[in-house]
């Protein structure tokens, strides 16, 4: 009997996303057939914590986005039996959460590698040498800017303090080690450098090795930008896999190029096919496809992990998307996945897969500072405002609006779901939720002991406190597919919605830049404290 699997796998050797043999297959293909371009509502996923989307849908298939919400740059190792990735982290502290999997689908929390704040953080990549594990971190604040290493005995840490390489020039580092046996960082703009055994410093200058692959003038791009550079070493060739047209902008503009050479050391060969993926049509599913790695899945098939942003949610930022690769006859590859807006076979493996993500419901009993919630931009001792206390978390109150007192928020990637926490506010403090974009863009709801304050793009609006609220309330807020709603209430239990509802799809990096997401999260401003209790996620 011919299963959902086997129907797919047959599809997928078969090239392109054509006609399949499955009935489930053909009824999934006539309902593309009958809707609008660009009309993806008919798709569902999987379901884990809380309902959050994931992509494992059962019987061998998995839907993209294998890590749904902001996952930009991914940067994956396989590691034995396992693999292990992380994302930029931008201005989010504790940073560069690492994730771990044996399937390439399902992937568990493990902690964040990054304390220390040295800016926003990234394009990073995973090495391990010799032994040891290594993250090479590009770093910028309004100040300066630079490249940095952290390294450990192993991927769950203890991570060393972060180590400057003074390269204030480039970003998205990309280790390798050539076939003399030294050790390379590759650079945005084709640029490289060689390091130190220990691939802890530099050794030498920076030179320049590689020009990449240029596409045609007509089409609509961001800007050139290569960046990106991951290298594979395959049979008898180095493969640079590079990221060029912008990551955001026009969504056809991003995409993923291939260059070739039988030395670590050139000259490079650009593909003839190239480009090997690029959003064609504004009306695909994924948009701004690129920043591919290539790693060899756990039944010795292969695949790419990349990012690209989803159809109608810029506001989730770039998602980690999975694509099925194959050695062609030439010596080159290409994917497999088409526009991946259908389910696929899961990657080969007999290993059954660990539970997906994290729940996003927080009691506050235990630290979930990294895992979960992290600061926006905060100072050098931001993690001394916050202490668990009873139950609850406590946070010091700093500056007087969301823009300034580093909130607390943290990633989801559902399209719509509800959030309520308890808040208690303490002194002259403010204590809020938000959506939460950058300092500059975001909306919320506050209360302090004496007043209201409404958040909207990223302006404030007083007024008098509802009546019924002492220092000690409710607050349900909710994304419903861009449309923003509050609640209050004196008790949680009997609700009274706020009179003013928000339209949000325009809170993203077209807006207002720096490539982020919108993300929930709690803030407390002013002279006091305030003590958030049993934060609630809940998808919709």
């Amino acid at each position: 009997m011919t299963t959902r699997r086997d129907a797919l796998q047959s599809l997928l050797l078969g090239g392109a996303f054509a006609s399949a043999p499955s009935a489930t297959l053909a009824q999934d293909n006539s309902q593309l057939c009958s809707r609008a371009p660009g009309d993806w509502s008919h798709l569902t996923w999987g379901r884990g914590f809380e309902d959050q989307r994931i992509a494992d849908l059962g019987d061998g298939v998995f839907r993209n986005p294998i890590m749904s919400g902001d996952r930009a740059d991914p940067t994956i190792l396989k590691d034995g039996a396992g693999y292990w990735m992380t994302f930029s982290s931008f201005d989010s502290y504790p940073g560069v959460m690492i994730w771990h999997s044996r399937d390439l689908v399902n992937w568990s929390p493990v902690g964040p590698a990054l304390r220390t704040p040295i800016g926003s953080v990234w394009a990073c990549d995973i090495a391990k040498h010799r032994g040891r594990y290594y993250i090479y971190i590009p770093a910028r604040t309004p100040q300066s800017r630079s490249n940095y290493v952290i390294h450990a005995r192993s991927m769950r840490g203890p991570w060393s303090e972060p180590i400057d390489l003074d390269l204030p020039m480039h970003i998205d580092p990309g280790h390798a080690v050539g076939e003399d046996g030294k050790r390379y960082l590759f650079l945005s703009g084709g640029d490289r450098v060689r390091l130190t055994d220990d691939g802890l410093a530099t050794d030498g200058p920076v030179e320049h090795m590689y020009d990449p692959w240029r596409y045609p003038s007509d089409w609509d791009v961001e800007s050139f930008s290569p960046e990106g550079p991951k290298i594979t070493r395959h049979g008898d060739y180095f493969y640079l896999v590079t990221a060029v047209g912008g990551t955001a902008g026009p969504p056809t503009g991003h995409m993923v190029i291939a260059a070739r050479s039988r030395s670590i050391h050139g000259p490079w060969e650009n593909c003839p096919h190239n480009p090997l993926v690029r959003t064609t049509d504004a009306r695909e599913k994924w948009w701004s496809r690129g920043h591919a790695s290539l790693v060899e899945g756990p039944g010795g098939d292969w695949w790419s992990v990349y990012h690209g942003y989803e159809n109608g949610y810029w506001t989730l930022g770039r998602q980690a998307l999975l694509d099925p690769i194959e050695w062609t006859d030439d010596g080159w590859f290409r994917f497999r996945g088409g526009d991946l807006s259908q389910a696929m076979p899961k990657p080969r493996t007999l290993v059954p897969p660990a539970s997906h993500g994290v729940a996003l419901s927080d009691d506050f009993s235990t630290d979930k500072l990294g895992a979960q919630w992290a600061f926006y931009d905060p100072g050098p001792n931001e993690r001394n405002r916050l202490r668990y206390e009873a139950g609850a978390l406590v946070l010091e109150g700093k500056g007087d609006t969301p823009a300034n007192c580093s909130p607390l928020t943290f990633i989801c990637g559902d399209q719509a779901y509800r959030c309520e926490v308890e808040i208690e506010a303490e002194g002259d403090a403010t204590g809020g939720v938000l959506f939460f974009y950058n300092r500059r863009l975001y909306c919320g709801l506050g209360m302090s002991a004496t007043g209201r304050v409404q958040h909207r793009q990223g302006l404030e609006r007083r007024g008098a406190k509802p009546p019924n609220l002492g220092n000690r309330f409710f607050i349900r807020f909710e994304n419903n597919r861009h449309i923003v709603t509050f609640h209050t209430s004196p008790d949680g239990r009997a609700w009274t919605k706020y009179d003013v509802q928000m339209e949000v799809s325009g809170y993203h990096h077209n807006t207002a830049y720096d490539f982020l997401s919108l993300r929930p999260g709690i803030y407390a401003s002013g002279q006091g404290r305030v003590r958030f209790r049993n934060f609630k996620y809940q998808a919709l």
